[in-house]
């Protein structure tokens, strides 16, 4: 298979063997932003494009903001995996992925470079506009996956994104020392309304009441994205009105 690149902004075309037919025959709706995990933009490029690797996306992006395309838009990439957001299981499917250079939390986890984030400011702004996503379509690897995956992390800029147009964003509630939040095994109103809204907001969390090993890594999905100054999966009263806030914000407050 040969293709042309869909983005004027991509700056050179790999071939990977993991695509098929998006289900049914959907259009892309969501944007999912990953980090490679891996030591250079190179060796990911080159295990993406594998078949016996199992996985692949649409576009790479080095530190430097070089693009890679590597699976026409147009086709269903293997970068979701076992994924879930407002009652779709098929992520894959429904999204784009984009792969953006960084070893990870098991490598350094270096801060990610302003070349390579107004590269991703600009391919993201680009996919979405010709896509017609909405902006609360914009979202990590870890908000579809939560307790799977933690990528692209607390580091990522989502506030640089959406200040120059791409995703949503709301001002993180402060954080205090003297709020140490509820902890797993917590249960009542307060733990039941986050569940509530963490539902509504798109996540995978069960309606119990109880905070268990489920809905704390959906709060970490959750910080790590709206409020990364502390991700601990802990249900804190900043968390709570950040969560509040965003919602307010969002299409899906008309649910509410």
């Amino acid at each position: 298979m040969t293709f042309a690149a869909d983005s004027p902004l991509v700056g050179s075309v790999r071939v990977a063997e993991n695509h098929e037919p998006r289900r049914g025959g959907v259009r892309p709706s969501l944007l999912i932003l990953h980090y490679t995990g891996m030591s250079s933009a190179e060796k990911a490029i080159d295990w993406l494009a594998r078949a016996e690797s199992n996985v692949s996306c649409h576009y790479v992006i080095d530190e430097d903001g070089r693009i890679t395309q590597l699976v026409p838009e147009s086709l269903r990439a293997w970068h979701a995996g076992a994924s879930f957001w407002r009652g779709e299981t098929d992520i894959n499917s429904h999204s784009i992925g984009i792969e953006i250079q960084n070893p990870g939390h098991q490598h350094g986890y270096p801060d990610f470079p302003a070349a390579q984030m107004q590269a991703v400011i600009a391919l993201g702004k680009d996919i979405a506009q010709r896509h017609r996503m909405a902006a609360d379509a914009v979202l990590a690897h870890s908000d579809i996956a939560p307790g799977r995956k933690i990528d692209p992390g607390e580091k990522f800029n989502w506030a640089l994104l959406a200040r120059q147009g791409l995703g949503l964003w709301v001002r993180p509630s402060s954080v205090h020392a003297d709020d140490p939040g509820l902890d797993i095994g917590a249960s009542g109103s307060r733990v039941a309304a986050a569940q509530e809204l963490l539902a509504l907001y798109g996540y995978r969390v069960e309606q119990s009441g109880i905070l268990d090993d489920g809905t704390s890594h959906v709060l970490k999905a959750f910080q790590a994205h709206f409020r990364p100054r502390r991700v601990d999966g802990r249900l804190d009263r900043s968390t709570e009105l950040t969560l509040e806030r965003l919602i307010g914000v969002s299409d899906r407050n008309v649910a509410a």
